[in-house]
């Protein structure tokens, strides 16, 4: 995470989610892979976002998000954090065709902060490489304002590329598509940054 003021910065910020939450889970090692290679593009100021850590409760709040009356200091952290983020790139695995609970709620939570940003999609498993799951998340996202995009990371049996040690040993496939979603994440962050702006004016 960059210590540089917003009033520094000259690059968007991508916020890079891990949505699995379970002891043992693979997404912090592919999670740590794509932060990483994030960073290697320098085309963002990259963030790091792991939901365990996060631990937010089940949706708690009395009103709807849309309204930002929020009553409690979780939500309201989670609420800068999330609005601070220019771009985001959901880490997820699979569960039964869908995405993670986690994920869900921590999406749930929120409303306008969400809204005009671009959404990249890492995504792993077994034979399917969690693409079910990512084409279910992309109707949340979309029902957020969000732009899901097409270019995304699909790493399927995803166990065969952890080296001894736990650490995603990426191939040549991997790493390209990475660099292709990250290069459309900025393409996307630069001609949706107007509509925030709308956004945060109106607010």
């Amino acid at each position: 995470m960059s210590d540089r003021s917003d009033s520094a910065r000259t690059l968007p910020r991508l916020l890079v989610v891990v949505a699995s939450t379970r002891p043992g889970r693979v997404g912090l090692p592919v999670g740590e892979w794509f932060h990483q290679r994030a960073v290697k593009h320098g085309g963002f100021e990259v963030e790091w976002v792991d939901l365990a850590e996060v631990d937010l409760p089940f949706f708690d709040e009395p009103h709807h998000p849309r309204l930002r009356r929020y009553q409690h200091q979780h939500t309201k952290d989670w609420s800068a954090r999330i609005e601070r983020g220019d771009a985001f790139v959901f880490v997820m695995p699979e569960y039964n065709f869908g995405f993670t609970a986690p994920l869900k709620n921590a999406l749930d939570y929120l409303s306008t902060e969400w809204a005009y940003k671009p959404a990249g999609i890492v995504s792993y498993g077994g034979v399917s490489a969690g693409t079910r799951a990512a084409q279910m998340l992309k109707q949340v996202l979309t029902a957020l304002k969000m732009m899901p995009l097409f270019e995304a990371v699909s790493i399927p049996f995803v166990k065969q590329f952890l080296d001894e040690d736990g650490r995603l040993a990426a191939n040549e496939t991997l790493e390209q598509a990475a660099d292709a979603m990250l290069g459309e994440l900025l393409r996307w962050e630069r001609s949706l940054r107007p509509m925030r702006s709308e956004v945060a004016e109106a607010s």
